[in-house]
């Protein structure tokens, strides 16, 4: 309530109000000062509100005190019951955990005001939960209430938490959540077998490594307390198996290790023991982490191809052994309980030559082809071995046989088989150390030996001498060789092998004489001599010559061409001077006559070869024609004059140029005119010799001739 001292309750002053929440929360009565509030207060919402209030008088409308401020303040009331803002909560606590271990801390928020009464005192209490778990009323952290709780009896506990205000007396407003609560896993519990023995059934062609069975061990605990390990007992039986761990079933997988027979044993017995990985030493005292049970495996007996005696088979044969000629065996047998017979071949694939063959009811192998050491010392194949009850099982192995070699190959000189001699050789002097091959195969302490033949022994020229080591030496003995008595010895050479029976061949050794200096180094043997150590026969040397001889005759007659086309270029050019001089056995009309005729011609003989056509006509821009009074017509004449034009025409051979072709015969009226300049009507006036300085320097002393008989001697008649 507002109230002004000037105010005499006669209506005379007016009280207004304004600030916070003015006309909409609050309102003040014009007329008595007195506030109202026009709708609910929630301190929660606004804990105070500040207002500004005046007197104005009513007429005037003027204040009559100055304006003065106050506030409101919301008065708390317990209108807000406890709430748990983070909930619902999740947690763990591993299991068999003391008394008081640790789960988790709620907390509870009271909007009230907690500086005015209890409104805002919270109390923590556990509505569902007890007894496994406990809670501190003031603290909120929750506990476990009961010890060695089991996982593996119950996982999950759910609590429901209870906050209430007031202190938590009677008429408090509460809130509640629920706490999730989860036993984690230990390893308290050791695997256990479900059952004290296993039995399997195990067919006895089972492959090495396969798995031929599995068994489980059960351990209550989760994820790595849960894992096992497992592990074979020695034993009956247990180094033929083994076992692993499955990582995703924990089961134990059993292996075979070695290959089982029916017919050598039928059953094992072996104990296998299961255990813990990952152990808490908290539950050691509970016992051992382990179990162990009985694997009993019985072989099944399945029908199995034959079995070889051995896993391979080595024999061995002479060369040249006769066809048909046996030489050793296979032997397999059905170990099966019925016990059928056996028949055996030869894989084709690995004796395509069909060297041997097997007898398919006593598997002897013989020879089909004769052997030759040289060409093959080993031969590999394949011997298949089927069941007559069932041929669908067979069995293969593998036979080597190694030819034995005979002594069948003479021992010969290794090259080479030519040496030389100096021609002061001394008496006694090696010339050459030879040794022995053998195409045979060699045994071990094989001996040669080297003699001279006995023809060549009585002869005073060259011994050989054996080493004793499979090696001689040519020896001479005389002193001095000629090669002009004689160039070429030939020494036949025998050697013996040691093995049986007695090989021995006779190789001939060609000595050559040659001229050496004092050192013994050879300066000069013959053509022959020098080319056949590299290789080069007779034939081939005389080839070689002959090739040289021929590219000589060649380059001698390409030489001589080039020198004979020169000489006739040579002579050409000089005819071709020569014949500047020209015959006409008549009189002509004078030098500018030779413009009757392309003397090029004469220059250039292509010329006459590549164009056949004639070239005696005068360009027309350098002939003066004349005129003559038409003469009288004659046939004879004419006839004569074309036959022999034409015959002229047609001669590719004939020069071309009339002035060489001798007619023999002048008659008159002929229509061609005369052929030459001799009755040529000229004068002075007709001729002019200005045309010659046009026709370059060749003409221009013969311009300057006639240039200067005009100027000089103008009465000359030419």
């Amino acid at each position: 309530k507002l109230h002004s001292d000037l105010d005499k309750g006669v209506g005379t002053v007016k009280y207004t109000l304004s600030g916070d929440g003015a006309g909409t929360v609050f309102t003040i009565d014009e007329t008595t000062g007195d506030i109202h509030a026009i709708r609910s207060l929630d301190r929660e919402e606004k804990p105070f509100y500040t207002l500004r209030a005046q007197a104005v008088d009513v007429d005037t409308k003027k204040p009559l005190e100055p304006e003065s401020e106050f506030i409101i303040k919301v008065q708390d009331i317990n209108d807000n019951e406890p709430k748990f803002l983070d909930g619902p909560y999740v947690a763990s606590v591993p299991e068999m955990s003391p008394v008081g271990a640790y789960v988790l801390q709620v907390k509870a928020t009271d909007a009230d005001d907690p500086t005015y009464g209890n409104s805002a005192r919270v109390v923590y209490s556990i509505l569902q939960g007890q007894p496994y778990f406990s809670i501190d009323p003031k603290t909120g952290v929750i506990r476990t209430a009961l010890p060695n709780m089991d996982r593996e009896v119950k996982e999950q506990y759910q609590v429901l938490i209870q906050a209430k205000d007031m202190g938590g007396q009677l008429g408090g407003l509460a809130g509640t959540t629920t706490v999730n609560i989860t036993l984690t896993d230990v390893n308290d519990n050791p695997p256990r077998f479900p059952k004290s023995i296993f039995h399997l059934k195990v067919p006895e062609t089972s492959h090495i490594g396969s798995a031929i069975g599995r068994i489980r061990a059960v351990d209550p605990d989760f994820g790595k307390n849960a894992e096992i390990d497992y592990n074979i007992v020695p034993g009956d039986g247990g180094n033929l198996f083994d076992i692993t761990t499955d990582e995703n079933t924990q089961e134990g997988v059993i292996k075979l290790k070695k290959p089982l027979d029916f017919e050598t044993k039928k059953v094992y017995t072996f104990k296998v023991e299961a255990s813990n990985l990952h152990l808490d030493h908290r539950f050691h005292s509970v016992g051992p982490f382990k179990d162990t049970a009985t694997v009993k495996i019985n072989v099944l007996d399945m029908d199995e191809p034959p079995v070889f005696s051995k896993p391979m088979y080595t024999m061995e044969v002479y060369e040249d052994t006769p066809v048909g000629t046996i030489i050793g065996a296979v032997t397999a047998q059905d170990l099966d309980a019925g016990s059928s017979s056996v028949r055996y071949f030869i894989d084709w694939k690995s004796d395509v030559d069909s060297y041997f063959t097997i007898d398919a009811t006593e598997g002897t192998i013989a020879t089909n082809e004769l052997l030759d050491r040289e060409s093959t010392a080993q031969y590999n194949f394949s011997i298949i071995a089927s069941k007559v009850s069932n041929p669908l099982l067979t069995s293969k192995v593998n036979v080597i046989i190694n030819v034995l070699d005979v002594n069948e190959f003479p021992p010969e000189i290794s090259v080479p088989y030519e040496t030389s001699v100096c021609e002061n050789a001394k008496p006694g002097q090696v010339i050459q150390t030879v040794t022995a091959a053998d195409k045979d195969l060699s045994p071990a302490g094989q001996r040669f030996s080297f003699r001279l033949s006995a023809e060549a022994s009585n002869k005073p020229n060259f011994t050989v001498h054996d080493y004793r080591n499979n090696t001689a030496g040519i020896e001479t003995r005389r002193n001095g060789y000629s090669r002009r008595q004689q160039e070429l010895y030939f020494l036949p050479v025998v050697i013996e092998d040691s093995s049986y029976p007695v090989q021995s061949s006779t190789n001939t050794m060609t000595i050559r004489v040659c001229r050496c200096d004092s050192d013994g180094t050879i300066l000069s043997c013959n053509v022959e001599a020098i080319f056949l150590p590299v290789g080069l026969s007779t034939g081939a040397l005389i080839a070689i010559l002959l090739c040289i001889v021929i590219l000589l005759v060649i380059v001698v007659l390409y030489v001589a061409l080039r020198r004979q086309k020169k000489k006739d270029t040579l002579m050409t050019s000089k005819e071709d001077i020569r014949d500047n001089v020209i015959h006409y056995d008549d009189e002509g009309g004078g030098e500018e006559d030779t413009q009757a005729f392309d003397i090029g011609a004469l220059r250039n003989p292509k010329v006459i070869e590549d164009n056949k056509t004639r070239r005696d006509i005068k360009p027309d821009t350098l002939r003066f024609p004349r005129q003559r009074p038409p003469v009288e017509d004659n046939t004879d004449i004419r006839d004569f004059i074309n036959q022999r034009l034409q015959e002229n025409d047609v001669d590719p051979t004939a020069p071309p140029y009339d002035s060489l072709a001798t007619y023999a015969y002048e008659g008159n009226g002929s229509v061609a005119e005369s052929l030459s300049s001799i009755d040529s009507l000229t004068t002075e006036a007709d001729q002019d010799y200005d045309y010659l300085s046009d026709w370059g320097p060749r003409f221009k002393i013969l311009a300057d001739m006639f240039g200067e008989e005009e100027s000089y001697n103008p009465d000359k008649v030419t």
